[in-house]
């Protein structure tokens, strides 16, 4: 379900829309709660306690950091590095500028509250920047 998902771009449209998906899921693989000789659905709040605010949004995010990190510790003459400095030779169309993955990672960042992310990065043994994708898994926008 996550295929490439390192990649995407996530629309505040297509947030809701995954979380929904990710639930009807879930519903599937915890299965029905018997209760007094009945069967009934789990609902949104049991399925939270039970993956521990570990959401697909935030996996998404997570493994954006992650691919956004290697990106940027990768040598300039390498592909992926070419086509992340890239800038198109046109202008842009009219209109509201479509969001760029650059954005949303730079967005995830100033969410979670990441100090100097180029040194956390660029670290050799990558400890901070672990610690920042962990960090992304459990973050709950509400608290």
């Amino acid at each position: 379900m996550t295929y490439a998902s390192e990649t995407w771009v996530l629309e505040e449209t297509s947030i809701p829309k995954l979380l929904v998906l990710e639930r009807k899921i879930l519903r599937k693989i915890f299965g029905p709660t018997r209760e007094n000789q009945l069967w009934r659905n789990k609902t949104n709040d049991e399925l939270d306690k039970l993956i521990k605010h570990q959401n697909i949004i935030n996996h998404i995010k997570a493994l954006r950091l992650s691919w956004f990190s290697h990106v940027q510790r990768i040598p300039d003459s390498r592909t992926a590095k070419k086509i992340f400095n890239w800038t198109p030779l046109t202008a842009r169309s009219k209109g509201r500028p479509k969001q760029r993955w650059e954005d949303n990672i730079i967005q995830d960042i100033r969410q979670l509250n990441i100090k100097n992310w180029t040194a956390c990065v660029q670290d050799n043994r990558r400890t901070k920047w672990k610690n920042v994708v962990e960090k992304a898994k459990t973050f709950n926008k509400r608290s």
